[in-house]
């Protein structure tokens, strides 16, 4: 894709822990100039590019591309540099807007605050303009502006998302304490799998790990399982953009493969294992699930993946006859890599072996670790 004409700067949000995961995935997606931050990752393109990551990003949250950034020691400062910016190609009265903030280190302290002084500027700018101003809504916004101040400096970006990139649109029911589609894509990056060897998740609750292993292996772009995203809500998103949108979405339907590995989901529910198959379904892809304990658990093949997320602490209250009926049946899986998102020491203490590999990893607010082991 060419980057030249019209560079535009982004920033892909992701869970803390993946940054690493998100680089490596937006530069497997050729997008230029990717470099890993704080929160996630910076890359540059036309905009263009921006809606190529939206379409294909498994790791990213969501899609920011930056519109200002200037100095904001104080709330004037704030409203005089966000009137500087024209807005009139992304909103009109008729259409809605929502802003959100954060800061650290700075004379402005208060997200709130934050986010009314942007809000006003923006929706002056549009009054004085033609005589109306747009509306906010909160829950589902056509624009969405998201205002960054760290040491009295000001960032301002457009979010191309919309809603959360996590929000697939397969998983419209879910079990207590799921994950989220965009940790899981990176749990399956991290742990290493070669989207060719077997994989199985023993305690796969609603799903979400078979089944994002199943969209990465056939090369199932995730975003085409919604039915929009931010930027087409826009006012400049007019019939000549909608017409390139619809191009890359027809090239990442073409793309699909269908030659994808023997992907296994296991849960000792079966309301579970129904809702995992309901939910792949509405993916669109056919990983075989399968009621059972983890203490059964059996090798797919000679050599193969395990990759779960399993109960632990405030998600579900695991006792340590569950961590030891699965180090018994991981030690059973000799060729196998076991990679396990875990919130719990007990783990690490039952296997009795150091992992391979670790990473801290947020499961939301909650510290968890990524370990791997290589049996």
């Amino acid at each position: 894709m060419d980057g030249s004409a019209g560079t535009q700067a982004f920033f892909a949000t992701a869970a803390k822990g993946t940054e690493g995961a998100l680089r490596d995935e937006l530069r497997e997606l050729r997008l230029f100039h990717v470099r890993a931050d704080r929160g996630g990752v910076h890359f540059e393109g036309r905009w263009e590019d921006g809606w190529y990551a939206c379409l294909h990003s498994r790791i990213a949250i969501r899609v920011l591309a930056e519109v200002a950034r200037f100095d904001a020691p104080d709330g004037q400062a704030l409203y005089d540099g966000v009137r500087e910016v024209d807005w009139s190609p992304y909103l009109t009265p008729s259409q809605t807007l929502a802003v959100s903030a954060a800061c650290r280190s700075g004379g402005l302290t208060h997200t709130g605050f934050i986010s009314q002084k942007t809000k006003d500027a923006v929706v002056d700018q549009i009054r004085d303009r033609v005589g109306e101003r747009p509306s906010v809504d909160r829950k589902d916004p056509d624009v969405a502006l998201f205002v960054h101040i760290v040491k009295d400096r000001a960032t301002v970006y457009l979010d191309l998302a919309g809603e959360s990139l996590h929000r697939r649109g397969y998983r419209a029911e879910h079990l207590e304490a799921p994950l989220k589609e965009t940790l899981a894509a990176a749990i399956l990056r991290l742990s290493g799998w070669d989207r060719v060897t077997p994989l199985v998740d023993p305690m796969c609750g609603s799903g979400t790990i078979p089944i994002e292993a199943a969209l990465w292996a056939c090369n199932v772009a995730p975003g085409l399982l919604r039915q929009d995203f931010g930027f087409e809500r826009w006012a400049c998103h007019d019939a000549g953009a909608a017409a390139r949108m619809e191009a890359l979405r027809k090239a990442a339907r073409e793309a699909r493969r269908e030659d994808c590995p023997v992907i296994v989901g296991r849960d000792v529910v079966p309301a579970a294992v129904d809702l995992a198959r309901s939910n792949a379904r509405k993916a669109g892809v056919t990983p075989r699930f399968e009621v059972g304990p983890v203490a059964d658990l059996q090798p797919v093949g000679p050599s193969g993946f395990v990759v779960t997320n399993p109960p632990y602490g405030e998600r579900l209250g695991a006792d340590s006859a569950l961590y030891a009926g699965m180090v018994d049946a991981f030690r059973r899986m000799p060729g196998h890599t076991i990679a396990v998102l875990s919130g719990s020491p007990a783990l690490e203490d039952a296997f009795r072996a150091r992992p391979d590999k670790w990473l801290a990893l947020y499961n939301g607010d909650l510290e968890c670790r990524l370990l791997v082991w290589r049996l």
